[in-house]
């Protein structure tokens, strides 16, 4: 039934049928990805937002992320683009420091790491990724000053798109304001439309795709937000028409759609505000208000909270200890390897030297990971804090 720009339809989840306006239905026969983007953003944007068209927005959102694939795909192979920023990686971590222009990020640089980033009192001093490294508790933490990102970031303007492709590579996000420009949710929304995912984990979704059967879902935990009909509609929209789908979590529309672009970064971030030397009566409560969440108050003018700053990025990194070991030898209690959670034998390899992996026979093993004392292990074995490693390897 059609009401001008309007259509009245029923959509059904299993058996129920619910009673939903949508914009009329159009034929996106466009000449560029682009434009059918923009008409389908449209749709989301004059649909209705409730329980019986939530799914319907899901499979758009699902057809928005495979068409920007597509996007991305035509851009690397015909080499545009523009201008991007290579940073080779180094360190046992990378930390990139997000912010608007002129919040104090090369003064910020410049403390942690010793770096000379510029800087003035105009917007857009730093016009390329500088990169430095703070040494903190035995560990060497790449620090990357990033040009101010504005909004629109995402989308290209001011060059963001190469800005956030460069922080889509770090270990951690470092979200920097200062105590007159703290609406960092301009940013948030910018690197999750840019793919990235603040303080989130994968979803814990797996598919397998099969020749015939169509969409079989099966879920370990109570679904209250999708229900199997919705998980199997949009995984459809995405170009699946046969699957098994286990899904281990208790996900929704967005989790999906991130889980089938396949092109996001889940990446842990801190948040610290610039300048609380120059804090005004009542600027805290305005600020944990706006940001609703914790933040660290710091002064690159006076120094205050920088190095509690270092402390908790350390801490948001999350670094372990490994004790190496001299085969027949003692281990060296005094200097442990420091490492980032999560890390295998084959990664402690890589930081030793670029031919132990090649060369390694296999490794021993005492502390927390391992099932007994001396445990005999391979290239894939997770190491836990405070692990004590011995690494066998072959003669030249």
């Amino acid at each position: 039934m059609l009401l001008g720009k309007w259509r009245i339809t029923l959509l059904f989840d299993g058996w129920k049928a619910h009673l939903a306006v949508l914009p009329t239905k159009r034929k996106y026969k466009m000449a560029t990805i682009e434009e059918q983007i923009k008409a389908l953003e449209e749709e989301i944007f004059n649909t209705q937002k409730n329980k019986a068209t939530e799914h319907h927005l899901g499979k758009i959102k699902a057809k928005i992320a495979k068409l920007r694939a597509q996007q991305e795909l035509q851009k690397i192979k015909g080499g545009g683009g523009g201008r991007r920023y290579y940073i080779k990686k180094s360190g046992d971590a990378t930390v990139a420091l997000v912010g608007f222009p002129s919040v104090g990020k090369s003064s910020l640089l410049n403390y942690l790491t010793g770096s000379k980033s510029e800087v003035a009192a105009y917007q857009f001093t730093t016009l390329e990724v500088i990169p430095g490294v703070m040494k903190h508790k035995g560990a060497e933490i790449q620090i990357l000053d990033m040009p101010g990102i504005i909004k629109g970031a995402a989308r290209g303007k001011g060059r963001g798109r190469e800005v956030i492709t460069a922080a889509r590579a770090a270990d951690m996000i470092l979200l920097l304001g200062d105590v007159f420009n703290y609406n960092l949710k301009v940013l948030e929304r910018e690197l999750y439309e840019a793919g990235i995912r603040l303080d989130k984990q994968p979803p814990n979704i797996h598919i397998t795709q099969e020749k015939k059967g169509g969409i079989i879902v099966r879920s370990t935990v109570p679904l209250t937000r999708m229900t199997e009909f919705e998980i199997a509609e949009i995984i459809r929209a995405y170009g699946i028409v046969n699957a098994n789908v286990t899904v281990r979590e208790d996900i929704d529309t967005d989790t999906l759609v991130d889980f089938l672009a396949g092109n996001r970064v889940y990446i842990p971030s801190l948040v610290a505000i610039n300048k609380f030397d120059l804090r005004y009566g009542g600027i805290e409560d305005k600020i944990e208000e706006d940001l609703g969440r914790d933040y660290m108050p710091i002064s690159c003018a006076t120094t205050e909270g920088l190095e509690e700053l270092k402390d908790r990025i350390y801490e948001t990194l999350g670094f372990i200890r490994i004790y190496l070991k001299p085969k027949g030898g003692k281990a060296d209690l005094e200097e442990p390897l420091v490492i980032l959670d999560g890390s295998t034998v084959k990664s402690v390899c890589e930081h030793l030297h670029r031919d132990f992996v090649n060369l390694f026979r296999y490794a021993l093993v005492w502390g927390k990971s391992a099932k007994f004392p001396g445990q005999s292990i391979g290239l894939d074995h997770e190491l836990q804090d405070c692990d004590v490693l011995s690494i066998i390897t072959k003669r030249r």
